[in-house]
């Protein structure tokens, strides 16, 4: 089981009792859009964020996107790291038909994807309760970087983009400012910079 440095957020209940088999940390639920009109819970957040900072691990469908992006504008930015599954395709088990998007949710993904999303995350303990290198130990990126790169402002940024975040596991509908905050907090430079290297010209 891996240990977690700060709480984590998910969508739904079946999200939850899926991870409490794999992480050890506390783990809460946005109940889906709920969180939208439950002050108390979204309260609730704001003071843990405060206090541990949290990991937002929503679906990487339209609706996880939108509940990540209430909750980014609703608690400090700083105090998220967001981690996301990749676009994968099929049913889940308890459903008797693929989601809208047929995207696989957090449920629905092998325990070996999820577990390699926490470590590449840098989000889990070690035997002595230390953290390994955090990407913002590094001096983080700019817009200016991404631009550099030719990954924002340029007419084939977004197609570039699509093959980066294909190539880190991630969902093709990150915009640039999320692969932004995803690359200062939660990805290797190694592992970026090896990524940008086989993007096709």
């Amino acid at each position: 089981m891996l240990r977690l440095d700060r709480p984590l957020v998910v969508e739904g209940k079946y999200d939850k009792i899926k991870l409490s088999r794999l992480v050890d940390t506390l783990i809460l639920t946005t109940d889906g859009f709920r969180i939208f009109r439950d002050r108390e819970k979204l309260a609730y957040l704001r003071g843990l964020a405060a206090k541990d900072g949290l990991i937002i691990f929503t679906d990487s469908d339209a609706a996880g996107f939108k509940i990540r992006g209430y909750l980014k504008g609703a608690v400090d930015p700083a105090k998220l790291i967001q981690i996301y599954t990749p676009d994968i395709f099929g049913r889940e088990r308890r459903k008797a038909s693929p989601s809208k998007e047929g995207k696989l949710g957090v449920e629905g993904m092998e325990d070996r994807l999820l577990i390699e999303t926490f470590l590449r995350a840098g989000v889990v303990l070690d035997a002595g309760g230390a953290l390994p290198f955090r990407p913002e130990e590094a001096e983080p990126m700019t817009k200016a970087d991404l631009f550099s790169m030719g990954l924002s402002g340029q007419p084939d940024s977004a197609a570039r983009r699509r093959q980066l975040q294909a190539l880190l596991g991630l969902p093709a509908q990150m915009s640039a400012g999320a692969l932004l905050q995803y690359l200062n907090y939660a990805c290797r430079r190694d592992e970026f910079y090896q990524a940008l290297e086989r993007l096709e010209p």
